[in-house]
């Protein structure tokens, strides 16, 4: 079990929610504990930084939280991946399955992104690779974003839902500050 950020001491386990037999990864205590959020802020940061992108992507709605911070310090712009019809623009969409249903994410086609850009997508947790999958698959064929310019950060990876082994099949590249077997 991960944790070299000591992330987990602020980090709720909540069984059977929101279904049966789901342990739910509640970040809404680590956002109380102000030393938790900045220290997972920081580290999203640097390592964001380290891959030199042009460009942040947060998904909805936890992924907001923490792109808004860094996408602020590094001085970049931040392009929201929403749910269905949250967008008050013309959207593109990618539908995926999540581990318990399925969706898709949009983002508007009005959105400044070309094959120059180099894109951090961040998000909360990473659990079966869906999302963020669907979020890269969503810039690559719409925005031209090429794969090896892409990185996936999420506070959270689950591995043994295999999310993450899934993303970089996929041939994307990610990076996640603690995890939970």
């Amino acid at each position: 079990m991960s944790d070299p950020f000591g992330l987990k001491a602020s980090i709720r386990s909540v069984e059977d929610y929101p279904i049966a037999g789901v342990t739910f990864r509640d970040i809404t205590s680590l956002l109380e504990t102000p030393s938790a959020f900045v220290s997972a802020c920081q580290e999203l940061r640097r390592l964001s930084d380290a891959f030199g992108p042009t460009a942040l992507v947060s998904i909805e709605s936890r992924g907001f939280i923490f792109a808004g911070p860094v996408a602020y310090s590094l001085s970049l712009p931040m392009v929201l991946a929403r749910k269905p019809d949250k967008l008050p623009n013309d959207t593109y969409q990618k539908a995926f399955d999540l581990e318990y249903g399925s969706t898709s994410l949009e983002i508007q086609k009005n959105t400044a992104l070309s094959e120059v850009d180099r894109v951090v997508i961040i998000d909360d947790l990473i659990a079966t690779g869906g999302t963020a999958i669907a979020c890269a698959q969503l810039l690559q064929e719409n925005f031209s974003v090429a794969r090896e310019n892409i990185l996936i950060l999420a506070v959270i990876d689950l591995p043994a839902l295999g999310g993450s082994d899934a993303i970089v099949s996929s041939g994307y590249n990610v990076e996640t500050l603690t995890e939970y077997s």
